[in-house]
């Protein structure tokens, strides 16, 4: 597909806040954008369908769309809140999402909902689908669903995969590589430009940052606790 060869080998830019959070706000987030793809961003990972509708509306990037609650549950590592349903995968693809990125492990999902028929209803409308696991097992079932992508971002997220460390999950990034036939890409922990190229050496598509470039409390908090 082309939306995924025009990723290959790029720095896609999470561009995300929580409602709670200074920039939620409308016009904090669209600059934030701006300045990433002023950057060099190769694409951009958004939530929601009104950032994902200003990415579209503004870039001619690959946008990636997501969803997340307003507020994280406190049980966060054991339940599903990255895109749970088809409610929200119809959302995102009416917004406009080029890559709709959901939960891609193999727990239980809210209402029912199954894994499989969000790949199917993204697949019927023509967009690319990501898996967002944890572990090389749920990697291999995302494809044999028929995922299109797989994505470390849930490695130290779920109950199945903590302990994984304070940098990137290398580690898992060469296990899906290696055990599967699909575009892996390195999300989640990357702090350093040597990480990215890292990544790449180990076969990643792409590589998506967050915190480290679009998350100012984060940023500030590494160097004021750096003991």
């Amino acid at each position: 597909m082309n939306i995924i060869n025009r990723l290959k080998g790029k720095v896609v830019v999470s561009v995300q806040a929580m409602p709670s959070e200074p920039l939620y706000l409308e016009k904090c987030m669209v600059a934030m954008m701006k300045s990433v793809i002023k950057g060099g961003a190769g694409g951009l990972r958004v939530a929601g369908a009104r950032d994902v509708k200003n990415a579209k509306h503004l870039f001619d990037v690959p946008i990636i769309g997501l969803t997340k609650p307003d507020i994280i549950p406190s049980n966060w590592q054991e339940i599903v809140y990255i895109t749970p349903t088809l409610k929200e995968v119809i959302e995102l693809v009416e917004a406009g999402a080029d890559i709709i990125a959901f939960d891609g492990t193999m727990r239980e999902r809210p209402n029912g909902a199954k894994l499989e028929e969000l790949i199917k209803y993204v697949k019927i409308n023509n967009r690319v689908s990501m898996a967002d696991i944890s572990t090389l097992e749920e990697g291999i079932n995302a494809e044999k669903l028929g995922a299109n992508i797989l994505s470390t971002t849930l490695s130290g997220y779920t109950q199945f995969s903590q302990n994984r460390g304070s940098g990137p999950d290398f580690e898992l990034l060469k296990q899906l590589v290696d055990n599967t036939n699909l575009p892996v890409v390195l999300e989640g922990r990357i702090w350093e430009p040597e990480e990215v190229d890292k990544a790449f050496e180990l076969g990643a598509h792409c590589v998506v940052i967050g915190s480290a470039i679009t998350r100012p409390q984060l940023i500030t908090k590494r160097f004021v606790q750096r003991s």
